[in-house]
């Protein structure tokens, strides 16, 4: 089983998508960071070397990862995981708003997914994004910076939030 979402903002101008009271929307504001376990952690390296070694294969520049932006997608991924939000991108108005109060950050694109059952389930998060036109865009897209949060659901699913950063 994968589902894929992606979204991209492409301006400045306001978001319209709703703003919901997540628990992604309190970082920055006193909640205490959301630490990845050691199976996550390795997940979430893994999904930033995949796509930088695509990038790097397409001749671009090689995203950073940023521990502010993996923050923000970890608490997506646990929200989705937990059942707190639907999956997709509610409150990614928040995750935009917690980004560009650590530094500018005029371009903002965001990937999520989820699988079950798969021997490696960040190389099939990443496959589904290449194999999608928007989730390919953002991994293609002119960012220099990146976050990856990874949370598993007591189900077993992974639940898997990248997002970008860039001008």
């Amino acid at each position: 089983m994968r589902r894929l979402g992606a979204h991209r903002r492409r301006s400045l101008l306001p978001l319209v998508s709703a703003v919901l009271g997540l628990a992604c929307a309190t970082a920055g504001r006193g909640a205490p960071p959301a630490r990845p376990t050691a199976g996550a952690a390795g997940l979430e390296q893994a999904v930033h070397d995949l796509v930088n070694r695509h990038r790097a294969a397409r001749h671009l520049a090689s995203l950073t990862l940023d521990p502010r932006m993996s923050q923000q997608a970890r608490l997506h991924s646990i929200a989705m995981a937990a059942g707190r939000t639907p999956f997709g991108h509610a409150g990614f108005d928040d995750r935009v708003k917690a980004l560009r109060a650590a530094r500018p950050c005029p371009r903002v694109g965001e990937n999520v997914a989820s699988n079950l059952g798969h021997r490696d389930p960040a190389a099939e998060a990443v496959r589904g994004w290449l194999e999608s036109p928007a989730h390919r865009d953002n991994i293609e897209g002119p960012y220099d910076r990146t976050g990856v949060g990874i949370a598993r659901s007591a189900s077993g699913e992974v639940f898997f939030t990248q997002l970008f950063c860039g001008g």
